[in-house]
C-alpha cells in the first residue's frame, strides 16, 4: 500500500495545472481604520476562505489583541479571556499573530471566545495571501465548517501598527467593508460554480455536495426569473507528453493524457479511477449544455443532485447506467449528451474539456481558478464558506443596487419545480400521488403518507404503499379490474405488500392478471356429457339432453330419474295420509253406530222383556181414559 501511496504522489505531482503559466488573485476587503489618529486610513485586507464574509455589508468594531496565546493556537477559556462584547457596545475584531497552527484553528478559537471577526497579521513582508481552509483532516473539518465569523489577513507591517497602538492604550477603531468586493454593475448578475463530481475526496467534497443540496432551490429561482446566468466549470489537469503512454496516465486521463483527475480513492489498485471522474465532470457539463439548448439550463441543478444520492461511489453505482436512469427521470436527450461527450479514447482534443481547460486561465479582474471548488460571481473569486446563506449574500450583493429580485429580500423561497415533468419523481397519476415535495432547499423525491398509509421506496423510480388500508388507495397498486356488474383485485389487505391475481386468473397481481380459461386448460367440466363454456373469471358447464349438472362432482345426473321419484314420494305420501285418516273416520263412525244401535235394542227389548233386574214398567198402552 506505501507502494501504491507513493506512486500516487508522483502521478499527482506530474499532473500539470492548465494554469501553470497564469495568476492567482487574492479576493481582498478594504478596511479602514477610524481612530486613532496617527493610524487613520484604508487599507487592504485578503478575505478568508472559510467562514462568512458579510457581501455586500460592512463591520464596525474595535480590534483587541489579546495578552495571551497571541497566535489563537490554544482555546482563550483556559486563559479566561473573553471577547465578547458587552450591550449596547462594538462588535469585537480579535488580532492575532500567523504562525504555529491552522489559519482556520485561529478563528474558530477566537470565535469560540465571543469575537465577531478576526484579523491575522502576517509574519514576514510579503504580498497578500488567501488563508485556506486545511487539507482532508479530521480534526479540523469539525470545526472548519461551523466557523461562521468573517476574517482576513493583513500585511505585517500594518499588523505592527495595529498591535503598537492596542499596546499604547489607545482604542483601535475599524470598519471591514465588503460591499465593493463584488461588482454590482448591473440588473443581472452572472456567477460559476468551479467543482467536481468525485464524492470520496473528504471534507470538501462533503460540503461542496451539501451546498449543492442547499443552493439549488435559490439557484433555480434566481435563474428561473432571469436574474442570473450561471455556469458551471470543472478542473482537469493534463499529463506530461512523456507519460501519457504510462499505466499512471491511462489510468487517470481520457483523450491520451489530455484530460486528468487523480485518483479518487489515492489508490491505483482499487476503486475509481481518476478517468471515471473526467468523464463524469464531462457529461455533467454536455447535461449542462443541453438542458441550456431547451431553455431550460436550471436542470443541471436536477441532475448534480440526484447523481449524487443515486450514484455514490460508496455503493459502486458511479457509472454511466446509473447516470442515464438519472438523465431519463429529468426528460433530457441521452443522444444529444453522448454526442456532446465525444470519444474519451480518441487521440484528440475534446471541444468540451479544452474550453474548461482555457477558462481556468485568469482573464481580467479576476485569477486562474485553483481553489476546489471555487465560486465566481461577476467576474470576483468569491471566498468564504460554501454556505446557502453566505453564498445568496454575495451573489446579491452583486446586483445593482434596488434591482434586487425578491428572493435577496426574503428567505421564504418555493421552486415549483414539481410542476415540470414531476420533478424528475415517482407518481401515480390514476391516483393522483407523488413523490414530489417543493421545499426551501429545491425539489426532493420523497415517498407520501396518504391516508394514514406509508409509502416506501427510493422516491424516483418507486414507491409501494404498506400496512393496512393500503389496497382503499388505488388498490395498492395491484391490478382490479371490473366486467359485468363482477369486480376482481389482485391486492391483500393484510398488512403486507403482496399482490396476488384472485380465483380464476394468472399474473403477477401488479401490472395483469389474466383470465383462466378453465375449458381449454380441462380444470374443469370434464365429464363425458358435459359441454364447457369459458366466462371471465369463472365458467358455464351444461349437461346435454335431460341430465342435470353437479359443480361439486364436476358430473352429470338424470333430470327426469330425479324428478319421478319426487313426484311418486310425493304421491305415495299423499295416499298414505288420506289412506289413514279414511280409515279413522271409518273406525269412529262404525263405533258410534254400534253404541246407537246397542242402545236402540235394548230400549225395545225392555218393552217387551223385561230384565229381571228392572222393575215393571208400567204399560198405559190400554188404558181407557175416563
Amino acid at each position: 500500500m506505501k507502494v501504491w501511496r507513493w506512486l500516487l504522489s508522483l502521478f499527482v505531482g506530474l499532473l500539470l495545472p492548465v494554469s501553470i503559466m497564469g495568476r492567482f488573485v487574492v479576493e481582498k476587503n478594504s478596511l479602514r481604520v477610524a481612530s486613532p489618529e496617527k493610524i487613520r486610513g484604508t487599507h487592504d485586507s485578503a478575505i478568508g476562505n472559510f467562514g462568512i464574509p458579510q457581501y455586500g455589508g460592512s463591520m464596525a468594531g474595535n480590534v483587541v489583541y489579546p495578552k495571551d496565546n497571541k497566535k489563537g493556537c490554544k482555546e482563550f477559556d483556559e486563559s479566561g479571556i473573553s471577547f465578547k462584547s458587552s450591550p449596547g457596545a462594538l462588535p469585537t475584531i480579535v488580532l492575532l499573530d500567523r504562525g504555529s497552527c491552522f489559519f482556520a484553528l485561529k478563528v474558530w478559537n477566537a470565535q469560540k471566545a465571543g469575537a465577531s471577526a478576526v484579523l491575522v497579521a502576517d509574519d514576514v513582508e510579503e504580498p497578500l495571501i488567501t488563508m485556506d481552509t486545511p487539507e482532508e483532516d479530521g480534526s479540523s473539518a469539525k470545526y472548519v465548517e461551523n466557523i461562521t465569523i468573517p476574517s482576513a489577513l493583513v500585511g505585517k507591517n500594518f499588523g505592527e501598527k495595529l498591535k503598537d497602538a492596542i499596546s499604547g492604550g489607545d482604542m483601535v477603531n475599524v470598519n471591514l467593508d465588503w460591499r465593493e468586493s463584488v461588482p454590482h454593475p448591473d440588473d443581472r448578475v452572472e456567477y460559476e460554480l468551479w467543482s467536481n463530481s468525485n464524492d470520496e475526496c473528504g471534507v470538501k467534497c462533503d460540503m461542496l455536495m451539501e451546498f449543492v443540496k442547499d443552493f439549488k432551490g435559490a439557484a433555480q429561482i434566481l435563474e428561473k426569473g432571469g436574474y442570473t446566468q450561471f455556469t458551471p466549470h470543472y478542473i482537469t489537469w493534463y499529463c506530461p507528453h512523456a507519460f501519457t503512454l504510462s499505466k499512471q496516465c491511462k489510468s487517470q486521463c481520457i483523450n491520451h493524457g489530455r484530460y486528468c483527475a487523480p485518483d479518487p480513492e489515492q489508490d491505483f489498485s482499487t476503486g475509481y479511477d481518476g478517468k471515471d471522474v473526467v468523464v463524469e465532470n464531462l457529461r455533467q457539463l454536455c447535461v449542462f449544455k443541453v438542458a441550456n439548448e431547451t431553455g431550460k439550463p436550471w436542470v443541471w441543478w436536477d441532475y448534480v443532485t440526484d447523481f449524487q444520492i443515486r450514484c455514490p461511489m460508496k455503493e459502486k453505482k458511479y457509472n454511466k447506467e446509473c447516470a442515464d436512469t438519472v438523465i431519463k427521470s429529468l426528460g433530457l436527450n441521452i443522444e444529444k449528451i453522448g454526442k456532446c461527450m465525444g470519444d474519451p479514447e480518441a487521440d484528440a482534443d475534446n471541444p468540451v474539456l479544452k474550453e474548461e481547460q482555457d477558462a481556468q486561465i485568469g482573464k481580467g479582474s479576476r485569477g486562474d481558478v485553483t481553489i476546489l471548488p471555487t465560486l465566481v460571481v461577476n467576474n470576483r473569486q468569491y471566498r468564504g464558506k460554501l454556505e446557502k446563506g453566505a453564498v445568496l449574500k454575495a451573489i446579491c450583493s452583486g446586483f445593482e443596487e434596488t434591482t434586487e429580485p425578491a428572493v435577496c429580500l426574503s428567505t421564504d423561497v418555493e421552486t415549483n419545480e414539481c410542476l415540470t415533468n414531476n420533478g424528475g419523481c415517482w407518481q401515480d397519476t390514476a391516483a393522483n400521488i407523488t413523490a414530489c415535495k417543493d421545499t426551501f432547499r429545491g425539489r426532493v423525491c420523497e415517498c407520501p403518507l396518504v391516508d394514514g398509509v406509508q409509502f416506501k421506496g427510493d422516491g424516483y423510480t418507486s414507491c409501494e404503499a404498506r400496512g393496512l388500508g393500503r389496497c382503499k388507495i388505488n388498490n395498492g397498486g395491484c391490478w382490479h379490474d371490473a366486467r359485468n356488474g363482477h369486480a376482481f383485485s389482485a391486492c391483500l389487505d393484510n398488512g403486507g405488500v403482496k399482490c396476488q391475481c384472485p380465483t380464476g386468473f394468472k399474473g403477477d397481481g401488479v401490472k395483469s392478471c389474466e383470465d383462466i380459461d378453465e375449458c381449454r386448460e380441462k380444470k374443469a367440466c370434464q365429464c363425458p356429457e358435459c359441454s364447457c363454456k369459458n366466462t371471465w373469471g369463472s365458467y358455464d358447464c351444461s349437461c346435454s339432453g335431460d341430465l342435470l349438472y353437479m359443480r361439486d362432482h364436476d358430473t352429470c345426473i338424470s333430470k327426469i330419474g330425479s324428478q319421478g321419484r319426487s313426484t311418486w314420494a310425493a304421491f305415495w305420501l299423499i295416499l298414505l295420509g288420506v289412506v289413514m285418516i279414511s280409515g279413522g273416520a271409518f273406525l269412529v263412525y262404525k263405533y258410534r253406530i254400534r253404541q246407537y244401535m246397542d242402545s236402540e235394542i235394548r230400549a225395545i227389548m225392555a218393552q217387551y222383556m223385561p230384565l229381571d233386574s228392572q222393575a215393571e214398567v208400567p204399560n198405559h198402552v190400554n188404558d181407557e181414559r175416563t
